[in-house]
């Protein structure tokens, strides 16, 4: 039996990817009069990378790489009124409304009646809360953590707080780097529901010798149903 099942946020629960997606698209729009060149987004995901370790996850940290890109690319020659331009993304990214992925809602509301949850999600803190607050799927999570990255010492600190042994600890995500592979380090049981669009920075390969404990599923409506199939 499961103590504790823990939620990953961005294109777990709901759509995400797709508008940073977006706002590169606006971000293309915007350098094109400079004529940047044909490797921008490489080297914006160079710069994303970089910046990780500075300024998180999330849309702030990708605003700022995104102009640190821009004023690399045009060699300083972006205008004041571009960059406003570019800042006016993240701000669009923030106001967007939420749009659930299939089954989400109700996977929550079933699982909840029987087991604690909790949301476990990186990015800014006051982006992430508020998105989790227009969700309105707030009320079937006991707690939510939101960190500046997902390693096994992190989830380490959040089960000692919970009081709960890896064993018995569930965690369900769309990402391989930060959801999965952390937490079958622990000891911990992870199902991996892919997502339809994937950072490239969040990829990786499942060892073997970490399969015992994960499982993979098309959408988050099988998990309640394999829960109740398995015997810890």
């Amino acid at each position: 039996m499961f103590e504790l099942i823990a939620f990953d946020a961005d294109d777990t629960l709901w759509e995400n990817e797709a508008f940073y997606v977006e706002g590169r698209e606006t971000y293309h729009q915007i350098l094109e009069p400079y004529e940047p060149p044909a490797d921008l987004d490489e080297r914006l995901d160079m710069v994303e990378n970089r910046n990780i370790p500075y300024f998180g996850y999330g849309v702030s940290s990708f605003v700022y790489s995104l102009i640190e890109n821009a004023i690399e690319v045009t060699g300083g020659r972006i205008s004041a009124a571009d960059i406003k331009k570019i800042m006016e993304i993240a701000r669009a990214m923030i106001d967007r409304k939420i749009d659930l992925l299939d089954h989400a809602e109700p996977a929550l509301r079933r699982l909840s009646a029987k087991y604690p949850l909790t949301m476990i999600t990186k990015g800014d803190l006051l982006h992430q809360r508020l998105k989790l607050e227009k969700s309105g799927l707030q009320a079937y999570f006991k707690s939510v953590e939101v960190v500046a990255d997902k390693t096994p010492e992190v989830y380490a600190e959040i089960l000692e707080r919970h009081h709960v042994r890896p064993g018995n600890f569930l965690m369900i995500g769309n990402s391989m780097r930060s959801d999965i592979l952390p937490v079958l380090e622990l000891g911990g049981h992870a199902a991996y529901v892919p997502s339809r669009l994937q950072w490239a920075h969040e990829h990786r390969e499942l060892p073997a010798e970490l399969a015992a404990n994960f499982v993979e599923m098309e959408h988050l409506g099988q998990v309640a149903d394999w829960i109740e199939g398995i015997r810890l």
